[in-house]
């Protein structure tokens, strides 16, 4: 990548940062792209010379937040920590998204997330999967995940709840309880054990 492409990608970043900023606080409908330009410090020209539209931004915005979930999911999991401060980084990672999300945006990417062939999908397969297996077996291997437990089981488990999730009438009512449902997810109905 030259000079000019690098900068022309930087730019691209910071523009599709400061809108996911804007979204996550603001939601969608009440950002204009003026806004967005103001935030970014370039000009709306510029906005519609990389995106086009304002729907092409909210979707790279959405492919965007995706691949930054994944990195922190991956910088977690692939971090020298023990097996339970891995789980705590992971669950307060998700609190923190969950309080800092503004519902209509939240419920974009959910909407986004229920189509078929979706990017998180892909995402989900080519990342995300193998990394809760290496975490799994991590924890398996510090004795803090079953032994007994088949990698299989574990995954049937993570697809069902993935899979219910992207449901409408689930995913609209969510929200406010991502914080529980991953400690139940990581620490089971009996809780965390001391």
């Amino acid at each position: 990548m030259n000079g000019f492409e690098r900068r022309r990608e930087l730019k691209k970043q910071h523009i599709l940062q400061a809108a996911m900023e804007l979204f996550s606080e603001l939601g969608i409908q009440k950002v204009s792209i003026s806004d967005i330009a103001k935030k970014a410090q370039v000009s709306q020209v510029t906005i519609y010379n990389y995106f086009e539209s304002k729907h092409n931004l909210i979707h790279e915005v959405f492919i965007y937040y995706v691949d930054q979930a994944s990195n922190q999911f991956e910088e977690i999991v692939r971090s020298g920590k023990s097996f339970p401060d891995k789980i705590k980084g992971l669950i307060f990672n998700k609190k923190q998204v969950a309080t800092n999300i503004h519902p209509e945006f939240y419920q974009y990417l959910m909407k986004e997330y229920a189509e078929e062939g979706n990017y998180i999908e892909q995402v989900y397969a080519e990342k995300a999967l193998p990394y809760f297996i290496q975490l799994f077996d991590e924890g398996k291997k510090e004795g803090y995940v079953d032994q007994n437990l088949s990698d299989e089981a574990i995954l049937f488990y993570i697809q069902m709840m993935k899979e219910y999730f992207q449901r409408e009438d689930v995913y609209e009512r969510v929200l406010p309880l991502t914080e529980d449902i991953t400690n139940i997810f990581f620490y089971g109905i009996i809780g965390k054990k001391s």
